[in-house]
């Protein structure tokens, strides 16, 4: 018998005011299996969502993805399934071991699962009245303590917004 995990909700990360977002983002760890919808770019992973928005996620990943590359994500929370497209892809560290790789849902909404979603995540959609909601584990209210601020994801992140990596 499966038993389905409810995501591990992190916390919320806030945005600096001059840069326009369309949703809140939410730290998680969501388990996904991620799959190339592109026959020319074959590609099927178990990943693992560490940041989440109403538009879309950012996974962890061992292989490089190719921007625009059409992607089906399956196993989320609730059985569900979406899809979408990679926008971003980015390295994690200098050993090129892991890349961060944003997606950008085709479908908006709480896919995710996430328990009373950031309000600006309304986006009207039949996917948030889908997902429904998902009882958050007790210690997901809480601030990561002081000794997670130091590992990863948590250094990938600045405590007074976004952290992006310098371009080369």
């Amino acid at each position: 018998m499966s038993r389905e995990i409810p995501p591990r909700v992190l916390m919320e990360v806030t945005t600096a005011p001059q840069v326009a977002r369309r949703s809140t983002r939410v730290r998680v760890q969501i388990p996904l299996t991620v799959t190339s919808l592109d026959r020319l770019r074959p590609f099927a992973e178990r990943c693992e969502v560490i940041i989440v928005s109403a538009q879309g996620c950012g996974f962890r990943s061992s292989r490089t993805l190719q921007i625009g590359t059409p992607i089906f994500l399956s196993d989320l929370p609730g059985n569900r399934t979406v899809t979408g497209c990679v926008a971003s892809c980015l390295p994690l560290g200098s050993d090129s071991k892991h890349f961060l790789v944003g997606a950008s849902l085709y479908t908006h909404g709480n896919v995710w699962g996430i328990a009373n979603p950031p309000a600006d995540w309304n986006t009207g959609s039949e996917a948030t009245a889908a997902a429904g909601p998902v009882p958050r584990p007790a210690a997901a209210n809480s601030a990561p303590t002081a000794s997670h601020k130091m590992t990863w994801p948590y250094n990938r992140f600045s405590a007074k917004g976004e952290a992006h990596p310098p371009k080369k």
